[in-house]
Order: C-alpha cells, then structure tokens, then sequence
C-alpha cells in the first residue's frame, strides 16, 4: 500500500509559498506515492488545483482531511500547536523547524511519537546532500528579490549613463555578507549595471565575489571568519571593531547596502549603527535581509520599509513570498530529492535510515525521540603516514664522493668540470659558424639566438590563466614563414625561375602558414572571450 504525502496550505501570516509543485508531483507519483493537496493551498504561489490534478495529485477539501489521512506532511514553515495537535502517531513530517530556536515545539512533537526531517539541518559539508539544500536554494532566492526592492526603493539607474539631459553616475551598492544570499544580490546588482562592493569574515570567498563582477573589501584585522557547517563564526572583539570602521566608510560611499549576516541559532548582529544611517546620502536604502531576527541595522523594523534620516531602510520579512512561485517551485525540488533518498526502492515507503549521515543530519525526531542535534560527520580518514626513513644505522652507507674513478656518484668539482667542457665545445662550434659560414647567416643566428632569449623571458612572467590566448595570438603573429616562403616563390630581382621543388616546399609552407596565422587569431579570439563579462 503506497504511503500518502499530504501538503496543507500554509497558515503562517504573510506566507504565499506552498511546498509543492506539478511536476514534483509527477515525480512523487513515479516514486510510488500517493499525492493530495489542501484545496488553493498553492493559489498565493500561483500553482492551481487544476495543474496539481493534472499531474496525478487529488485535492483535499479541509486541512483537517490533510493531516488525519497522510502518512507523510510536506510543509515550508514549522507546524504552529494547532497543526501538532492534529498530528496522528507515526506520521511523518518534513519541513523547516530550526530545532535550536523551538525547543518548545521539539518536546510536543516528540509527545506525538512522531518522525520530523527538518529541512533547516542539512548536512551542507556533504555534497550529496546540496541538492536537498533548502536553506540554499531559498537564500538565492532571497539575494535576488533584495536588489529588486532596493531598486524600487531606490531614487534612479542602477547603471550609469550619459544622456543629452545629464550624466547619471552608476549606483554603489554595498553587501554585508556574502554567502548564499549575498553572492546572489552581488550578481544581480552587478547585472543591473552597479558597482558592487562586499565584505564577509570569510576570507575564501574574496573569488567568488570578484567572479560575479564584485570587489572584495577586507577588514584590516588577521582573523579568520569560517565556521562550522559552511556559516561565518562570531568574530572577537578586535576583528568587530575594525569592521565597524570600515562599515562606516562603506556607508559614506554607499547608495545601496544589502545586509545578510546571520548565525542559525543566534540574534543578528548589528552591523549597521544609526550614526552609520545619518552619515548616508539623503535617498539612499538598506535591505535588511536579517530583519526576522531583529536586523543587521539598528534602525530596522522587521516586517516594514521606514524613512530614517532620510534613508529608506526595508525589513521585509517575506522575501521568499514576494517571489512565491519561484520559492516554492525550487523548495518543493528540494522535497523532492530528500524523498528520492528516503524511497530508493521507488515502491511508495519512506525508509529513515539513520546509518546515511544525510539523512541523520536532517532527523531531528525519530519515532518519538529527539535525536537532535546529529553526531560529527564521519569524514574520510586522513591518509595513511609515510614509513618512517630507516635510521642512520640501518640505512645504506652514502656514496663516496668521486674523484673521476670508479661509479661513485659524480662530486661537485666534476659536475663543474662537465659543464665548462660543453661551454667550451659550443663557443668553439659558434668560433667554426662564425669563421666559414656566409656573414649574412651569423647576423641571422645572432637574431635568432636573441628571439629565442626574448620570447621565453616574455612568456614566462605571463600569467597563467592567459598562457592559451598568448600561445595562439603568437603562433599567429609569428608566421614571418610565410614572407620567407613568397620569397622562395619568386625570388625579387632575380629573373630566373626557382627549382620546382623549393616551389613545391615553399607553396606547402605558406599554405600551412596561412592556415596557423587565421586559426591562431580565431583561437585567439574565442578564447579571450571567455574571459569577458
């Protein structure tokens, strides 16, 4: 008998998003799984019952009939008292419930003899598990919608422009943070033309601003920011100092700030002083992504856009339902990819297999016993050390140093010795060209031998990155082949008509020229195309 998930409609004020999508719903029914959906549970995010029963789910008249009929409840937010009190024993609930912030809700729903995935505690340090990464996929989600309300927000252009009516200098936005959501508003600004600035404790992820079109800004403070699980850590005292003077500068330049610090478990930390706010220019904005947990601005008002000082500073705490249908489309996915997981017998049954370190990170409850917070990780062993090098005792006596008999191995003198000798033989070979060969080939091989000595020393301080584009614009530039070879052709002043076959060897070599001069530009050109924007 298939087991049926059950996806009620959300009742948290302000939540648009639903946690399910049709061709999720497909997908469930190919693993073996019954599917009903709360009649308009998905209406606020723009997924109908109409398209939901045309992908195989059927529509449930109450919420009521949701919880006492499935097996398994998907939800997005965690269940309010009167959901867990229509909960049934054995049942099975996946949704978010940040475990550390609702201990409350953590013992009523053990008191059901329930089992509970919360989408919040990923594993995020194994990759197989990114793919079930709903704090992820919704953070981007997030990052995006920011800049967008900053932009509406926002008095102007995000790009500059010069225009017959005035020139419009480009709006500088600045990211507090740049993890998920904040590499996604570093895209997004960056796309619509700004100039993007962004800090993050995290030193490692100075690259992946700088790839989105961003500049790194760094507190002058040596401290390391990462912490556990893929998140920052609380920083000292020191670093927070030296960060709060750098803010401050930021402000002063800044048309934009975005701000996304936040710690799972912990207040956001207030990054943004009100004396930061007044020194901003009148019109400016700030998106406090971190306003549910009291804001990364001290001016914050979680769930309202203000005026302070002139500046616009918006906590909006439903960004995710301000683009429902894209939220919900990418959570119901990640849904999706746990229940793979669970049901790799695509036979309709959820197995919780506590042994899979995935699916023990994300059990908080299992059958009615809080199991969390999950064990460490069991990460791969170190590998194995080297043997150790046998002590002086037992390793083999070194060899004696040569003096030009035996086999011993060669000693420095020799090794000198060698070297002066073929000095020696290539200054008489370069004596010999320069006393019988035609004048004309020693001012040639002089040429050459200098050529040689410019073009490695021109290369080798390169950077790497760029050695393709150089190798092929030069094996381009540097067919002079071809201008020997129309020589050899017809000779100029000469009236006599080349041997057939230096016609033959140099008709073959300016065809080959030819074709690396034009395939070495080609190349050329693909190739630093993809280092533009």
């Amino acid at each position: 008998m298939p087991q049926v998930i059950g996806i009620p409609k959300e009742i948290f004020p302000g939540e648009k998003r639903v946690a399910i999508a049709p061709d999720v719903v497909q997908k469930l029914v190919g693993l073996g799984f019954s599917v009903q959906v709360e009649k308009g549970a998905g209406d606020a995010a723009d997924i109908y019952d109409d398209a939901l029963t045309a992908a195989g789910a059927t529509i449930a008249d109450s919420a009521a009939a949701i919880w006492s009929t499935s097996d398994i409840v998907f939800k997005v937010r965690a269940p309010t008292d009167g959901e867990v009190a229509q909960m049934k024993e054995g049942q099975a609930l996946i949704s978010f419930i940040w475990p550390a912030q609702n201990p409350e809700l953590m013992e009523k729903l053990k008191e059901k003899k329930v089992t509970v995935l919360a989408m919040d505690a990923v594993p995020r340090l194994l990759s197989r598990a990114q793919k079930m990464d709903a704090l992820t996929s919704q953070a981007g989600v997030t990052g995006y919608r920011a800049v967008i309300e900053a932009a509406n927000a926002f008095g102007r252009y995000f790009a500059g422009q010069i225009t017959a009516a005035g020139k419009i200098p480009p709006a500088q936005v600045f990211i507090a943070g740049a993890g998920v959501a904040g590499l996604a508003a570093i895209g997004t600004a960056a796309g619509l033309g700004a100039i993007v600035r962004a800090n993050d404790t995290r030193a490692e992820v100075a690259d992946q601003v700088k790839s989105l079109g961003g500049e790194f800004v760094k507190v002058d403070y040596d401290e390391e920011g990462s912490g556990g699980g893929g998140y920052a850590k609380v920083m000292s005292e020191g670093f927070q100092a030296a960060q709060r003077e750098m803010y401050a500068k930021q402000a002063k330049d800044s048309d934009i700030i975005i701000t996304t610090a936040l710690i799972p478990g912990k207040p956001a930390p207030k990054l943004i002083t009100a004396d930061m706010v007044k020194s901003m220019k009148p019109g400016s904005v700030i998106v406090d992504l971190a306003a549910e947990q009291g804001g990364n601005c001290e001016l914050t008002v979680p769930g309202e856009a203000v005026v302070r000082h002139g500046v616009t500073i918006v906590g909006y705490t439903d960004l995710h339902s301000r683009l429902a249908k894209q939220s919900s489309t990418l959570y119901a996915t990640n849904l999706l990819r746990l229940t793979e997981e669970l049901c790799k017998a695509k036979d309709g049954q959820i197995v919780v297999n506590m042994d899979d370190d995935a699916i023990r990170g994300f059990t908080v409850v299992k059958d009615g016993e809080i199991t969390w917070p999950a064990p460490p990780l069991k990460l791969p062993a170190p590998p194995a050390a080297k043997p150790a090098a046998a002590t002086p005792a037992a390793a083999a006596p070194a060899p004696k140093k040569s003096s030009g008999h035996g086999h011993g191995a060669p000693s420095e003198p020799m090794a000198l010795k060698t070297l002066l000798i073929a000095f020696g033989i290539g200054a008489l070979l370069f004596l010999l060209v320069g006393a019988y060969a035609p004048p004309a080939f020693l001012g040639h091989f002089t040429v050459f031998v200098l050529a040689i000595f410019v073009g490695y020393m021109v290369v080798w301080n390169v950077t790497p990155a760029l050695h393709t584009p150089l190798m092929s614009v030069t094996n381009a530039i540097s067919s002079i082949i071809a201008i020997g070879a129309l020589i050899q052709i017809w000779p100029p002043g000469s009236p006599d008509r080349p041997n057939t076959w230096i016609l033959i060897i140099a008709f073959v070599g300016l065809t080959l020229t030819t074709i690396n001069m034009f395939g070495g530009f080609a190349v050329t050109r693909r190739m630093l195309a993809m280092f533009q924007k």
